[in-house]
C-alpha cells in the first residue's frame, strides 16, 4: 500500500508482511493467561489490607496492566485471523480475480 506523498526509505521488500503464524500462536498462548492474571490480582487487591505489601492500589494497578495486555492479545488475534483469512481468499482467486474452479465449492 502506497501512501500518497511517502517515499520508501527502507530496504524491506514491498511485499513484507510479519509472522502471522508466531503472532497467532503467541496470542493464543498470553491471552489467557493475561485474562487469568487479571482475574488473580483483582481480587487478590479486593482481599488486601491497606497496610499490606503489596497494598490494594499497586495490586489493583498490576491487574488493569494485565487486563489492558489481555484486550491487545484479543485485537491482535482478531487481526490476525483476519489478515489469514484475507490471504486464503486471495490464494483461491486466480489471475482473473474470480475463483478458481477448484476452490469453488457451488451450491
Amino acid at each position: 500500500m502506497r501512501i500518497p506523498g511517502r517515499s520508501r526509505t527502507g530496504t524491506e521488500p514491498v511485499t513484507a508482511r510479519s509472522a502471522l503464524g508466531l503472532r497467532l500462536l503467541l496470542s493464543v498462548l498470553y491471552t489467557p493467561v493475561f485474562l487469568a492474571a487479571t482475574v488473580f490480582f483483582a481480587v487478590w487487591a479486593s482481599r488486601a489490607e491497606p497496610d499490606e505489601a503489596p497494598g490494594p492500589d499497586s495490586l489493583r494497578t498490576v491487574a488493569w496492566i494485565c487486563a489492558a495486555l489481555a484486550v491487545l492479545g484479543l485485537i491482535d488475534l482478531v487481526v490476525v485471523l483476519l489478515r489469514r483469512r484475507g490471504e486464503r481468499a486471495r490464494r483461491r482467486e486466480g489471475p482473473s480475480g474470480r475463483e478458481d474452479d477448484e476452490g469453488w465449492r457451488g451450491p
